[in-house]
């Protein structure tokens, strides 16, 4: 019965991923059938009143809102920043960037721009690919490095929305568990900054830029252990981004070598600057820069009334409200941005109408994602409970029965596993936060078990996550979608895969030097 036990546990998950990789289902749809049979099993198997797995899916849907109105939010500003032109200007310059160091041109746009973007809610893939293919750069690559960089510090993408998710998670405070992540970054950023290189000329680049990429890779790595020793974890991405970007400034300066090249622009592109200068189309980013620091510095008193006084715990389960803090969320304050950057974008009625329409289109599946792993991560978690919200028997509970099973097959090994499970989850998933929120619990069930570090091995499996986002068809097909070459992204997923798993193989061998 037992063994039973173990493949019912984990039939939801296993049938997502057949429905993502065979029948290439949307991530939506997919991860709806999983909670829909994570629930009927919880029901019928392990013991779980309905309306227990009712409830426990509606915490979970509560406990998604900083990662999915996050995405909701974030989409509606690049939507607007997109029909107000402010995005044309802001590519036009990033296209004057280094023409004559590509080393250096890959690693400011796809690293430090690209880590700065996804920190700030914009995403990676939409805006980089149409640049770098006018950059004269395949499609291929055109498409996997925007990918690749997203990787970078995805733990802190979205202002951090991963870590604070995580802390919610494990009933911690945010900057008690940084520190987790942030050991990890400082060798896992420099490794994909050599990913990129390996993507763009194979070892020839990678021994080329071995210096600049090498430095960009550390920088962005120990801003994040600075970052996380200055409570200033939500903002982590953002200074990490202009980090990098610095740093490849000076290299190019100590170099002599030019830092701008306007003869590349084109005629539309010198019209588009005329239209708009460069701090109204980067007003939205910059309004929020500065109200992101006004809630998450320690020493202004935003920070203790937004994040804990105004905490407003919604408590479904018991003992474990979930913590909207609206006023702090990242989530708030990009819709206050871009509604304040208005007058200075000088938006139209029409853009506006048509930025709602686009946005009315584009936001609901990915905000659905987000919602519904969510809820089955909080199914999982909280199967064979009653009424009273009390476990019975522990092999009642799905997440109790798959620890044991782990426990007993990997034993001490586990922690060089639970990288992997976190790929696998970031993968199905979409997200390193839906990827925390299924997989933390079991980690940390499991590692009880075999006497390891569990909040270590739980973060391993974050960046895992993370790493996933190279491999993500529905990230790779909006790469590609960018620049017409739907159907191209095929072509990627077997390079970045070998890139992800080497990757993920660097982190497990460090969960499992670290986690006893």
């Amino acid at each position: 019965m037992l063994g039973l036990s173990v493949v019912l546990a984990l039939l939801p998950v296993v049938v997502i991923f057949l429905l993502l990789v065979i029948r290439k289902t949307p991530a939506d749809i997919a991860g709806l059938v999983g909670w829909g049979l994570a629930l009927g099993l919880a029901v019928a198997y392990f013991h779980t009143p309905a309306s227990t797995g009712l409830w426990a899916s509606l915490a979970g849907s509560i406990a998604s809102w900083p990662i999915a109105l996050m995405v909701a939010t974030s989409i509606f500003q690049i939507t607007v920043m997109a029909e107000t032109g402010a995005l044309a200007r802001i590519v036009t310059l990033i296209k004057t960037v280094s023409p004559n160091d590509k080393v250096v041109q890959v690693l400011i746009i796809n690293f430090g721009f690209g880590t700065l973007i996804a920190a700030m809610g914009a995403t990676p893939v939409s805006i980089l690919p149409p640049i770098m293919l006018a950059l004269g750069y395949t499609s291929f690559v055109s498409i996997a490095l925007p990918a690749l960089g997203y990787d970078a510090l995805c733990t802190y993408a979205l202002l951090g929305v991963p870590v604070v998710v995580f802390s919610d998670l494990v009933g911690l405070s945010v900057p008690e568990v940084g520190g987790f992540f942030a050991r990890y970054m400082p060798v896992i950023s420099t490794c994909i900054a050599f990913g990129m290189m390996w993507i763009v000329g194979r070892w020839k680049m990678m021994l080329k830029g071995f210096f600049p990429t090498l430095a960009a890779g550390l920088v962005a790595g120990f801003i994040t252990i600075g970052m996380n020793e200055l409570k200033l974890i939500p903002l982590t991405g953002i200074v990490a981004g202009l980090g990098v970007i610095l740093v490849m400034l000076a290299w190019l300066k100590v170099r002599g070598l030019p830092l701008l090249d306007r003869s590349i622009l084109t005629a539309d592109d010198l019209a588009q600057e005329q239209r708009m200068p460069l701090w109204r189309a980067l007003s939205p980013w910059l309004i929020l820069v500065v109200f992101s620091f006004l809630v998450n510095l320690p020493q202004l008193p935003f920070y203790e009334l937004t994040f804990k006084k105004l905490a407003m715990p919604i408590e479904i389960i018991p003992g474990r409200p979930e913590r909207v803090r609206l006023l702090w969320q990242a989530y708030f304050w990009i819709l206050v941005s871009t509604l304040l950057a208005l007058p200075l974008l000088r938006a139209t009625g029409t853009q506006m109408a048509s930025s709602v329409r686009k946005w009315a289109k584009r936001a609901p599946r990915p905000v659905l994602a987000a919602a519904v792993f969510f809820a089955l991560a909080y199914v999982l978690n909280h199967s064979g409970k009653g009424l009273d919200w009390k476990l019975v028997a522990p092999t009642h509970n799905m997440i109790f029965v798959v620890a044991d099973a782990s426990a007993r097959l990997f034993g001490k090994a586990y922690p060089f596993i639970a990288p992997f499970l976190g790929l696998l989850g970031g993968f199905i998933s979409g997200s390193e936060a839906s990827s925390l929120a299924i997989l933390t619990k079991l980690h940390l069930s499991t590692s009880e078990r075999i006497g390891a570090l569990g909040l270590l091995v739980a973060a391993a499996s974050g960046i895992g996550g993370g790493l996933a986002s190279v491999i993500s068809p529905a990230k790779l097909q909006n790469a590609a979608a960018t620049i017409d070459r739907i159907g191209e992204e095929g072509k990627v997923i077997p390079v970045c895969a070998v890139i992800s798993v080497v990757i993920t193989t660097v982190c497990a061998l460090m969960t499992m030097l670290w986690a006893y």
